[in-house]
Parts: C-alpha cells; structure tokens; sequence
C-alpha cells in the first residue's frame, strides 16, 4: 500500500503506529489494513479530536459498506488504544463505536441437500474418488478450506482434529465413523499412512483457491448451479443439516468455531425459495 498526501507529523505517526503494530507480531495484512484506517483518518482530519473521530465513522459510514468500515474502524480504535496506553490525553476508554450489520432475513446460495447428495452420487460413479472425499469432509464435518487442507492421515485414524488458535483456544472438528471408514479404504490404496490427506499430484497440499477453481467446473458437470457450489457453501449445508436433526444452536457453535451464537443464528433461517414455499403452503386466508 502506498501513502501519500500527509505532512510529516502525520507520516511519523504513521510509522510509528506500523512500528509498534511490528513489535507486537501483527502479520503484514493486518499492517496493513490498521494503516491504511489512520492514513485516512490523517488524511481526512489531522490531529485527533472527539470531533473529527465521529466525523470520521460517519465519514466510513457514508462511503464504505458496512464490513469495510468496520474494519477502519477498527484499525482506528488500535491506534486509539495504543495511544491511551502510553498516556495520550485523550479520553480514557473512548472508542469508536462498531456499524450494526444488517443481515439478510434470509441464506441463498447454499447447496441444496438434494444438489450435495448428487454431486456425491456424480463423483462416486465417475470414480473420481478424490474430489468425492473434498466434498463429502467439507459437508460432513463443518470445515473451513483452510481447516480440510491440514487434514492428515493420522487425524482419520483418530476420528478427530485439534485445532489451536492463536489465544490458546482448542476446537475438535469431529470426523463421522462411517465417514472415516470410507476414508480409510481410500487411503489404503493410495499407499497413504501419514501426512496431508487433501494433495496434488506432487504431493503438495491443494491452494484453497485450486479447489475452488475444481468445485465449480464439477458443478457445471453435474449441471448444478455453479454460484452454490463453493467451500464454505457446503459448511452451511452441514450447519443447517445438524439443526434440522439436533436443534442444539449452542453446540453447534461450539463445532463450528464461533466465538457468539448470534454468528451461528444465521443458519435458523431459511432460503427465499424456503421462505417463498412456505407462505404458498401456509397463507390460506
């Protein structure tokens, strides 16, 4: 990212910001992204005053959708804090408040159970057994992409894999039984005992983005809409499965990785279609 357009105090805090950003092991994205916040802030306002910071959320509201003034604002609010934390004047705690996002009353663009079932069924009798395993781990058990490409051989045999964040949090994502037998036999006849499940010919682990590109050229073979066929599409059709035969919202959260419940309410809803049904079927009167 490049700036430009700020005088030189505003340059040096610029710097000084990404500095400390450096020493507190942020990762360049990161860097980056509360950067570019103050750059606009400086660019826009100068020096800080309660003023011109809600001038300036309102300024993010006005210009920015929602998610991307979010982050500005968030960025802000690091530096704010860095700031209050070496004795800043400024006011002690203050924040600039976060934009309430609107959701959809509604979840489209999700695989249809029927459509998951038959991609299954496509793969399974095209004996493409690889990208069959691709699709059924990412339905049956909630993963991310980024979660499906550090499944190992050994985390099979286990039924299971730990995942750590950076806070010190474990998530289990839990493989079904009859899953990992399947998976097993798969793997026998690969020659596979240990290491990385989900590779290429050289024994790499797949790109998110390889198997992004694959899913969508297997949805137009099996002639099934392409925008519905994505990664996290089939972690939607997992949640939404689990609470149509286990209406338990609270673990669901817990297996899918979500900090809040409310993150893990979208999956209540219905699609339009769903909701479209629903009111020819119901609405009588």
């Amino acid at each position: 990212m490049e700036y430009c357009d700020l005088n030189e105090e505003a340059e040096q805090r610029l710097e000084y910001f990404k500095e400390r950003l450096r020493q507190r092991g942020a990762s360049a994205n990161t860097i980056n992204t509360y950067a570019r916040s103050l750059w606009l802030y400086e660019s826009l306002y100068g020096n800080l005053s309660l003023e011109s910071l809600n001038d300036y959320r309102n300024y993010l509201i006005s210009h920015y959708k929602p998610s991307t003034a979010n982050s500005r604002i968030y960025g802000m609010n690091q530096y704010l804090k860095l700031l209050e934390s070496e004795g800043a004047e400024i006011p002690a705690g203050y924040r600039l408040a976060a934009v309430k996002l609107q959701h959809r009353p509604f979840l489209d663009n999700v695989i249809s159970q029927r459509d998951y079932e038959r991609l299954k069924k496509g793969l399974r009798e095209d004996h493409d057994v690889f990208w069959y395993f691709v699709v059924h781990f990412l339905g049956s058990t909630g993963a991310r992409i980024s979660e499906l490409l550090q499944i190992k051989a050994e985390h099979i045999r286990m039924g299971y894999m730990d995942l750590y964040s950076k806070g010190g949090k474990v998530r289990r994502v839990y493989f079904p039984e009859t899953l990992c037998r399947d998976a097993l036999d798969w793997l026998e006849t690969r020659g596979l005992q240990t290491g990385f499940v989900f590779t290429n010919r050289n024994g790499a682990p797949f790109t998110a983005r390889g198997i992004s590109w694959q899913l969508k050229v297997l949805a137009r073979r099996y002639r099934i809409d392409p925008d519905t066929v994505y990664p996290h599409s089939f972690r939607h059709r997992f949640a939404k499965n689990f609470l149509s035969r286990f209406n338990d919202i609270a673990l669901l959260a817990d297996l899918m990785g979500h900090d809040s419940i409310e993150t893990t309410r979208i999956y209540l809803t219905r699609s339009s279609k769903e909701q479209r049904a629903m009111i020819d079927e119901i609405v009588t009167w």
